[in-house]
């Protein structure tokens, strides 16, 4: 290895240690909240790893205030939310990038750019009008607003990489266009559909706003519930970090066992356009 690839290499792990190193540390320092015993996390100078870890925070977390019913609630959100995105966004995005239509592609960027805040007020007026408030339906579809757009920006610009050859090809053998779409389209876009996924996931599990406007006391997801404890339990930092830790992890999975996917369905359009 020569000086100069060297020196580039290090510069570049200098550069990624600069940017992840606030989040690690941030991600520590909840971690250790959460195993900590009221006094510790009230010591100072502070301390990281304490002496006894207090595991009954993760136990009391779970317990009480109805933790995995609303465990459940952010699955079925999440999931319907995901999987319906996924349903619509995929053939929208080919169907955008297949027509050029530039247009409808600013459209669907201006969506995803718009604040969640900006759909509440309607959504909840529609919502109440039909006597939906209160169930899970509402925050399923109101997570579409969030997820839809996602899906379609991602999967438009990985289908304008795709090459036509073999779309070509189908439909010179009698192909229709949605036998193109079905049999050649989607399983070269499966690495860019992964990406899709993975991020619709994180958004719609981490979304908070709908959740706390839309959803009744049964119907509450992780996000309204972490911020409950915020709102009676102030100075339990301990339960706090660790409900904190418990919503986080399903995500933080995720993306750790689907690393690869992400990378390829980010890197593999623009190999396959090149």
């Amino acid at each position: 290895m020569t000086g100069r690839a060297l020196f580039d290499r290090l510069g570049l792990a200098f550069a990624v240690l600069v940017c992840v190193s606030p989040a690690i540390l941030f991600f520590l320092w909840m971690l250790s909240l959460s195993v900590k015993y009221e006094v510790d996390n009230a010591a100072y100078p502070p301390i990281l790893i304490p002496e006894r870890f207090a595991w009954k925070n993760y136990a009391s977390v779970i317990e009480s205030n109805r933790f995995g019913l609303f465990f459940v609630n952010s699955l079925i959100v999440t999931g319907s939310a995901t999987l319906l995105a996924l349903a619509i966004g995929v053939p929208a995005g080919y169907g955008i990038a297949r027509m050029k239509a530039v247009k409808a592609a600013v459209i669907v960027l201006i969506a995803r750019m718009t604040p969640g805040l900006s759909y509440l007020i309607p959504l909840f007026l529609i919502f109440q009008w039909l006597g939906l408030m209160g169930t899970l339906l509402p925050q399923i579809i109101a997570h579409l607003v969030i997820t839809v757009p996602i899906v379609i920006w991602i999967m438009i610009g990985y289908f304008e990489t795709t090459p036509m050859e073999l779309e070509e090809a189908a439909v010179i053998d009698g192909a229709t266009r949605w036998q193109v779409f079905r049999h050649v389209a989607l399983p070269i876009a499966k690495p860019g559909m992964a990406v899709a996924f993975i991020l619709a996931v994180i958004f719609s599990w981490n979304n908070f706003v709908f959740g706390v406007v839309l959803a009744g006391r049964e119907t509450r997801t992780l996000p309204v519930a972490v911020y409950n404890m915020l709102s009676f339990e102030q100075l339990s930092w301990g339960p706090l970090a660790a409900a904190a830790l418990i919503v986080t992890l399903p995500v933080l999975l995720l993306t750790i066992f689907a690393q690869r996917q992400i990378v390829a369905g980010l890197t593999a359009g623009a190999v396959k356009g090149g």
